[in-house]
């Protein structure tokens, strides 16, 4: 199952106390200071990566801590920085930090963004030395890590969306066109959850089925509505032996206004799946309103080389024109 949206709880360390030393030595018995600074504490990095499972890491365990600094030491030695904690995010992964409600877009790979800054280490009683005050006997203690609340959200990436309405065979699709092997199976809901596959370097999703309702989170709810948002186009797939495919595809336009109306401006194609299962004068007359509407119309059967073959190539050709 793949893990798009979680909480957690992140604390950078804490900085090192200042020591409060003197230096005793043989022959030195009355040394001036010699407590070093504490260590500074270590930052929290959140870095994104291409895999877009990680978030599941963050499911069980949700709280992070990174290093604290060390105290000081003699010797005037300062103490050993605490190390940063990286936390790995999927590329496409809006961060918000729950108290403030501050968002972070991740959308390059490799993207670093220190998230909480360690405390600073405390000075030790060597800093305090003067000419007035020759012993000091006090030091600082370090200061505290940043502590936040951060929620997780993926938003896939890619360059084209596969829609439409529950079993209209995207999965079997996906898989003729990429590499991908996705589950198939001729019922509702077989795809819970978003599958990628790469086809002549672009990269194709399978959002799982939408219904009505499902920007008020009806079926599988709103939250693969908001992968939609990031695809550059979208080929939206209509069953062929559909009673009335208009009304389908205007069910799948509703639910995406619903949630982002700016959703409805993408690039679009109306792609009619198992055309096998119909006469073509029965498709031609299924699919005559939507020429009428100016949309672009394509045919695909799984068991169609050359159709599927016509799909690939329309794809590439739209692909290059909107991006």
């Amino acid at each position: 199952m793949l893990v798009d949206e979680v909480k957690i709880t992140i604390k950078a360390g804490n900085g090192g106390n200042g020591a409060v030393l003197f230096r005793r030595e043989k022959f030195i018995p009355k040394g001036g200071p010699w407590g070093g600074d504490g260590g500074k504490g270590g930052n929290i990095i959140l870095k994104t990566v291409e895999d877009i499972a990680i978030l599941r890491r963050y499911r069980n365990k949700t709280s992070w801590q990174a290093e604290n600094g060390q105290n000081g030491g003699k010797a005037n030695r300062r103490g050993k920085n605490g190390k940063d904690l990286i936390l790995l995010l999927p590329t496409g992964t809006t961060v918000t930090d729950i108290s403030n409600n501050k968002v972070y877009d991740l959308k390059k790979i490799e993207e670093i963004l220190i998230i909480a800054i360690g405390g600073r280490g405390g000075l030790g009683n060597c800093a305090f030395a003067s000419p007035v005050n020759r012993t000091p006997k006090h030091a600082e203690n370090g200061q505290p890590g940043e502590e936040k609340k951060l929620k997780f959200e993926l938003k896939l990436i890619a360059d084209v969306g596969l829609i439409g309405l529950p079993n209209v065979g995207k999965s079997s699709l996906l898989n003729c066109l990429t590499n991908a092997s996705v589950k198939v199976a001729d019922y509702n809901f077989t795809t819970l959850d978003p599958n990628l596959g790469v086809m002549d370097g672009l990269i194709l999703a399978d959002i799982p089925g939408l219904i009505e309702g499902a920007s008020n989170g009806k079926g599988l709810g709103f939250k693969f509505l908001r992968h939609i948002s990031r695809t550059k186009m979208l080929l939206h797939c209509i069953s062929s032996d559909s009673q009335d495919p208009y009304k389908d595809y205007l069910v799948i336009r509703k639910e995406l206004e619903l949630f982002d109306e700016n959703l409805l401006n993408k690039k679009e194609i109306v792609l009619f799946t198992k055309t096998d299962l119909v006469k073509e004068k029965e498709l031609t007359k299924k699919t005559l309103i939507f020429s009428s509407l100016n949309k672009k119309v394509l045919y695909s059967s799984i068991f169609n080389n050359k159709n599927i073959n016509l799909v690939k190539q329309k794809i590439i050709d739209e692909n290059e024109i909107c991006c």
